[in-house]
Order: C-alpha cells, then sequence, then structure tokens
C-alpha cells in the first residue's frame, strides 16, 4: 500500500462534491454526522466515542460541565462539596440532594431509587459495562429519602465529579421502572431505545443509518428550540463531506486533515475548532509476541515520523505531545517529544535482539518482526497514517500489514467479537481518551480494565502504575495530585503501551442557519436548549 492513496482520496473527494445535487434544510431539525457507526446507544455498554454528543442530549446525569470545565449541577440541586457538607471530613462520602418534580422522557417520576437501582446494574458482574471502574470504589449506595441519594466509598475518591453520572462519565442514571427489578441489561430492548432525562429523547434506532431524537416535553430545564435531531451514520469522510456541500447534513463534527480544510471553503458554512481529550496514537496489544517488549515499542516510536503525520494526515490540526494524558487536563504532564530517527530506531532493535536479514526484514530466533496494523474502514486520516508507518517501519525492517476492519467490527464490544476488545491486532491507529479534566487513567491503562472489563485494549499491566493512580485518585490537595500525575505519567511513558501521535483537535463545519451551537473541551454542545435552525 502506498502513500499516494491519500492524495487519490482527495482528489475523489474533489470529483464527488463537483456533481452532487442540495437538499435544503428543514427548520428546528438538526441533522449531523461524526463519521462513526453506533456501537449501542446505552451509555454503560457502548464502545464508541459518539455515546458522549448523544448521551448530553438525552441521558440522566447528576452534573454537566461549562466550557471552563467547572461544574454545574443538573439533576442535583447542589455541587458536593467539604465546605457544604457534601463531602465528608475524610472524603468517603458523598451526599447527593436530587431535583424535586423531576421526570423520565416517557412521562415517569425521577426519584432516587432510580440511582440505587442503576448501580446495583453497574455492579452486576455479568453485564458488559463498558468501564468496570469506578463502580468497584463504592462500598455503598443508599437513598435515606426519595431525593436523597449517599455514597461511601471504600477508600477517599477525589475525583467523583466526573466519574459518577457525569456528562462526561462512562454511566448514565437508569430507569427503574423500564429496566428492574433484575438488573440484567447486555439484551435488553431499552438499549435499541434507551429512556432519558435530556431535553431530547430518542425516537428511533435504525442501525447503520441514523437515529432519532425529538425534543422531550418532559424536560425540567423546559423545552429546546429544535424539535428534532437525527444521528446520520456516515462513516466515509468523503460521504461526509459531500452532504455537507448538499446541505443532507447541517452539522459535520470531529473533521480533520484535507477534509476539515475542504469543509472551511463550502458556501454557507461554518467552523468551529475545540481542543479535546481524544489521544491519536499506535496503541499496541502488549501480550502480542511482536510488540510484548517495551525496547520494540520504543524503537517503533522512533522510527515514527509524527511531525509528517500531524501535517499531511491532519494538516496541522492538532497538537503534538507524548503523555497519554490530554492538554486539557489539569494534570497534564509536558513530556520531551521523541524524535523520528530511523538509525536510531534501529540501534534499538539491534539491540534487542532483532536483526535484519539478507531481504531487509529483521527476525530474533528465526521468527519474522511482522506487525499487523489494524485501522477502520473508510476514514481517511487512519488509511495516510498506516501508509506512513508502513513505509518508515518498513525502513528499519518491520514487515507491516495493514489490516482494514469495518466500523462496526472495530469498535464493537467484547461479546460480539470487536476487534479492539478480543485484541486482533498487534497494533492499532485509533484515538483514546483520560480526560478530559482529570489524568485518571483507570478503565484504559490500569490492570483491572482489560476488557471486557474496560477499554485496556492493550492488555497493558503495571502494578506500580496502578499504585500512583490509586494515589491519584484519593488525593483532595491539588499540588499533591498533580505530583503523582507526573510521576504517573513518565512510568507509562517508559513501558510505552501506545505511542501518542497528537492530541485531536476537533473541527465542526456546520451550517450557518444554525445558532447556539458553542462546543469545548468538556462539552459537544455548549447548552443544547439553546441551539437551533
Amino acid at each position: 500500500m502506498k502513500r499516494t492513496f491519500f492524495a487519490a482520496a482527495v482528489v475523489c473527494c474533489g470529483i464527488i462534491l463537483a456533481v452532487a445535487p442540495s437538499f435544503a434544510a428543514t427548520p428546528h431539525v438538526l441533522r449531523w454526522a461524526d463519521s462513526l457507526d453506533v456501537s449501542s446507544l446505552n451509555p454503560f455498554i457502548a464502545t464508541t466515542g459518539n455515546i458522549t454528543p448523544l448521551g448530553e442530549l438525552t441521558m440522566a446525569e447528576f452534573v454537566r460541565f461549562d466550557a471552563k470545565g467547572n461544574p454545574l449541577p443538573d439533576l442535583v440541586t447542589t455541587i458536593p462539596t467539604t465546605a457544604n457538607g457534601g463531602v465528608s471530613a475524610d472524603g468517603k462520602t458523598i451526599t447527593w440532594h436530587l431535583r424535586h418534580g423531576v421526570r423520565w422522557s416517557d412521562g415517569a417520576p425521577f426519584d432516587a431509587s432510580d440511582v440505587t437501582y442503576t448501580v446495583r446494574v453497574a455492579s452486576d458482574p455479568a453485564n458488559n459495562i463498558a468501564s468496570r471502574d469506578p463502580w468497584t470504589r463504592l462500598a455503598s449506595v443508599t437513598a435515606p429519602d426519595r431525593y436523597t441519594v449517599v455514597m461511601r466509598f471504600k477508600r477517599p475518591y477525589a475525583l467523583f465529579l466526573q466519574d459518577y453520572f457525569s456528562t462526561l462519565s462512562s454511566g448514565c442514571i437508569l430507569p427503574k421502572h423500564v429496566l428492574g427489578p433484575g438488573t440484567s441489561i447486555n439484551a435488553a430492548p431499552y438499549n435499541a431505545l434507551p429512556v432519558g432525562i435530556g431535553p431530547f429523547r430518542f425516537t428511533a434506532y435504525n442501525r447503520g443509518d441514523s437515529v432519532e431524537m425529538e425534543a422531550n416535553p418532559y424536560y425540567w430545564r423546559g423545552k429546546p428550540k429544535l424539535r428534532k435531531v437525527i444521528y446520520k451514520v456516515v462513516t466515509d469522510v468523503n460521504t461526509l463531506l459531500t452532504q455537507l456541500q448538499t446541505g443532507e447534513l447541517d452539522l459535520g463534527d470531529t473533521l480533520e486533515g484535507t477534509v476539515a480544510q475542504r469543509a472551511k471553503l463550502i458556501p454557507g458554512e461554518r467552523t468551529s475548532v475545540r481542543p479535546s481529550p481524544y489521544m491519536a496514537g499506535v496503541f499496541f496489544d502488549t501480550q502480542h509476541a511482536a510488540v510484548s517488549d517495551p525496547r520494540v515499542r520504543h524503537a517503533l516510536s522512533f522510527a515514527t515520523d509524527r511531525v509528517a503525520i500531524l501535517a499531511k494526515t491532519s494538516l496541522g490540526i492538532g497538537v503534538l505531545t507524548e503523555s497519554v494524558a490530554p492538554q486539557t487536563s489539569v494534570d497534564w504532564l509536558a513530556l520531551p517529544l521523541t524524535p523520528f530517527d530511523l538509525a536510531h530506531a534501529a540501534k534499538m532493535l539491534d539491540a534487542a535482539g532483532w536483526k535484519k536479514r539478507a531481504d531487509g526484514t529483521r527476525a530474533k530466533n528465526g521468527v519474522p518482526l511482522a506487525v499487523d496494523l489494524a485501522i477502520p474502514a473508510g476514514y481517511v486520516p487512519s488509511e495516510a497514517v498506516a501508509n506512513i508507518i508502513h513505509d518508515d517501519w518498513g525502513q528499519i525492517g518491520v514487515a507491516v500489514t495493514i489490516h482494514t476492519w469495518s466500523d462496526a467490527q472495530f469498535f464493537a464490544p467484547y461479546a460480539e467479537g470487536g476487534a479492539l476488545q478480543t485484541g486482533k491486532f498487534d497494533a492499532a491507529n485509533l484515538s483514546q481518551s483520560i480526560g478530559p479534566i482529570y489524568a485518571n487513567i483507570n478503565g484504559v491503562y490500569d490492570c483491572a480494565s482489560v476488557p471486557p472489563n474496560g477499554f485496556n485494549v492493550y492488555r497493558y499491566c503495571n502494578r506500580a502504575v496502578d499504585a500512583l493512580n490509586d494515589r491519584y485518585l484519593k488525593s483532595f490537595d491539588p499540588a499533591a495530585r498533580k505530583a503523582t500525575a507526573a510521576a504517573m505519567q513518565r512510568a507509562i511513558n517508559a513501558d510505552l503501551p501506545a505511542i501518542v501521535l497528537y492530541e485531536r483537535l476537533f473541527l465542526a463545519a456546520y451550517t450557518n442557519k444554525l445558532t447556539g451551537y458553542h462546543p469545548s473541551a468538556y462539552s459537544y454542545w455548549g447548552d443544547p436548549l439553546e441551539m437551533d435552525i
């Protein structure tokens, strides 16, 4: 596979745009896509990033965040602190006070029993929960009355605002009256059309095609200006760009590279760029023989031209960085960037026992150094990254096979044999996040979160790193927490389960008829109530 594929894709994109018809916008209806398929509409078991913006629109949450990362009370009346008595002196007890008169999107009343039921669901080991953490940290969750929830932790937990029922967490509050009394959710009909408490409610899930939402008449903050939101499953970015130009889409999100540059040129379109917690990278299955040695992974890092990758695949829409923690995090560490140095990479492989053979490839004890590089289909930046890596790693004797998976197969849950979740790769190009506010690695790089118990698709386990993260999680002192996070980031970088290519900046292109859309690093929408067309 040659690097010229990327240029060809751009030319093809231009041809498509030149002949596409036009479509009129529908008043008060937002049609949106972000190049991802949908793995599930239930945040507890979803494995694709679009569950976050879908959840902001539809789900039941305690806390949401403003553009600066400040917490705002949603289904609770106040943010718990030590000053107001919401956080106990020992940091082990959090008390939440719920709003009165809130109703689910089907009209049923919401109360504390829904919260305690949800924790029971999250604690059921039979459920394919996308991330077991932070539920294992809870000692108990009780409801002294219909509008009070008390969370007691086994140990102090300082990051509770982000991780429990926030718009940034991996779980939402579930409706007991729909799912209960049993706690099994793996195959629940709810997963196809959840009931929530957001400004919109799901009305249809057309698999492989679209998700439809309408304004929630029971939303406690009032009815949104938009009547309907349609999320379209458009996994090919060239098609997404075409539909932006023709007016079939009102909003295209998370655009990068040439697609982003071309989107800026579409008449009648506006664009906005926001920082994100997502790190584009090459992620290793550290249990696979070819890449199990950290020395090999570091050699491959030196053989990865990240400057060229950022320039050629995203046209500079991103920030070079080394740490697995995002720069949006208050505890990000500015680690030195690894330079592109093929000669040094070759020496590292030599030292690790991988010797060059007559044909230029490397082997150790007769076993060739071959890497299966997995990418999702239809995503031009991943295809371009894979081609660059194929060529550069090939120069140091590494045989790279690019394995393209359908978007659905690539991101599918463990129970459905997803390529990432079940380890069908040596290396994979994707984006991953542990932010955006904190540098908590749980669910992603900790030993307990290897699938099916989380997103640690790298099968990376370092008990010393886990111990540092545990110290980080229980510290209520920002300065001490920052120092611990720095030590943790250095330790992970020494093991290098992933080559961080760059931190993604997200560009959104949208019709100039769309108003009230204010995305940030901590919110995909700003305030969904204010949006309208």
